[in-house]
């Protein structure tokens, strides 16, 4: 579990499973057959794709994330961090805002933030 990227149809996939977990693989084939205009080996190919990415888990005909949603994005943010801005935070804040001035709410909330995380 090392890659933490998908590409959009991948993530609009994965959205509809998060969204309707647990969920039996047949029912998924035919929500993405509507949505999606995908086939049943498309669904069951890209699945598969995400089941080895330690995703999801396709058990007995039935879907289930292994990571939630806000885990993956989470691993997948701090992944960027560490990549980018070689896992310092404050430099990524300091791109993130841009110059733009943060807004006393914003300030308070990143204050307790901390606090609650130190």
């Amino acid at each position: 579990m090392g890659d933490y990227h998908l590409a959009d149809a991948e993530a609009r996939f994965a959205d509809i499973i998060w969204s309707k977990e647990p969920i039996a693989s047949p029912e998924l084939v035919k929500i993405c057959e509507r949505e999606m205009n995908w086939k049943k080996s498309t669904t069951y190919t890209v699945l598969k794709k995400l089941c080895e990415k330690g995703i999801f888990r396709n058990e007995n005909a039935v879907v289930k994330a292994v990571l939630s949603k806000e885990e993956f994005y989470g691993r997948q943010s701090r992944k960027y961090v560490d990549d980018v801005f070689e896992g310092s935070l404050p430099r990524f804040l300091a791109a993130f805002c841009g110059g733009k001035k943060l807004s006393e709410k914003e300030v308070e909330e990143m204050r307790k933030f901390v606090d609650e995380n130190t």
